[in-house]
């Protein structure tokens, strides 16, 4: 059994960490507000522009001359991930929940026999990949908008990733972030960036438009060239908008249970110690009453 000192100090170990856990859990809070309100302010204008370049994109079907952003290579043997996670953790599951789709997708890439490269956004998706498929990592990139996240930081990330697509690298690529839907719930989605893939309902949406006669001016095949490396960005900055905000409401969350466990744990450990103290007493007034009763 524990003495009393030793019951002490784990009381007053156990809150500090509460401290701590409490202090985090504030911060997530007030970080969260700020992402969610980005996430959601980006979230309109990247529908619309993948709906844009999806209409032009079935305009251009089966035409030559057709970017390659945009009909891909005509090959399926390569494949780019781009795995979104975190710098830091103590976010729950939010970080486990990415790696564990990656390595599914990867297992099932390379059965089919293609080729995978992989970038990760995070210091955690890269520590954790690199023990399993460091050579399969192309390039790895920390404090992505530590500061405070930009779209320049999304086009920085899209230009090598056109570079090595024009170099004939990959054939498709693909994203995986968590979308945030609240703090408790966090949606893991993969987005294909490379080719450009038609998103839910923009089919039924040029349906609705069919009778309608557009003009383009300049071309469409000027307007694409400008429009998907601009799209690529696009997406890459959603998500990484919708992977912050995530990481805030999971942070938060878990947060929020770690100091609630921690408030169980201290009032098991100081009635504990209270039993304890009082058993202590109790033997010591044994002990004096049998010695007075000796005399």
């Amino acid at each position: 059994m524990p003495s009393l000192k030793d019951l002490r100090n784990r009381i007053k170990s156990v809150q500090a960490t509460q401290k701590i856990t409490s202090a985090m859990k504030m911060v997530a809070a007030s970080r969260l507000r700020r992402a969610q309100e980005q996430a959601e302010a980006a979230r309109p204008y990247a529908e619309r522009m993948e709906r844009v370049v999806a209409s032009l994109s079935r305009r251009m079907t089966g035409l030559s001359g057709a970017p390659p952003l945009l009909v891909g290579t005509g090959r399926d043997e390569a494949h780019l991930l781009v795995v979104t996670t975190s710098d830091r953790g103590l976010a729950g599951a939010f970080n486990a929940s990415i790696l564990r789709e990656a390595r599914r997708r990867i297992r099932e890439l390379e059965r089919g026999g293609k080729q995978v490269l992989i970038l990760t956004i995070g210091r955690k998706g890269r520590d954790s990949l690199r023990r399993d498929y460091r050579r399969l990592i192309w390039e790895s990139l920390t404090e992505v908008g530590r500061r405070r996240l930009s779209f320049e930081d999304a086009r920085e990330i899209a230009r090598p990733i056109l570079d090595l697509f024009e170099s004939g690298r990959f054939d498709r690529c693909t994203i995986l972030y968590n979308r945030f839907r609240s703090a408790l719930t966090q949606i893991v989605t993969a987005q294909q960036l490379v080719p450009l893939t038609a998103p839910e309902g923009a089919a039924a949406e040029e349906e609705g438009a069919a009778g309608a006669v557009h003009e383009f001016e300049p071309s469409e095949e000027e307007i694409l060239s400008e429009l998907l490396p601009q799209n690529l960005a696009v997406q890459i900055y959603r998500a990484l908008l919708e992977s912050a905000a995530s990481e805030q409401g999971a942070r938060m969350t878990a947060m929020d249970s770690a100091t609630r466990n921690a408030g169980e744990m201290i009032d098991r450990l100081t009635l504990n110690y209270n039993r304890t103290r009082q058993a202590a007493i109790t033997k010591e007034l044994i002990e004096i009453i049998s010695g007075a009763e000796a005399l």
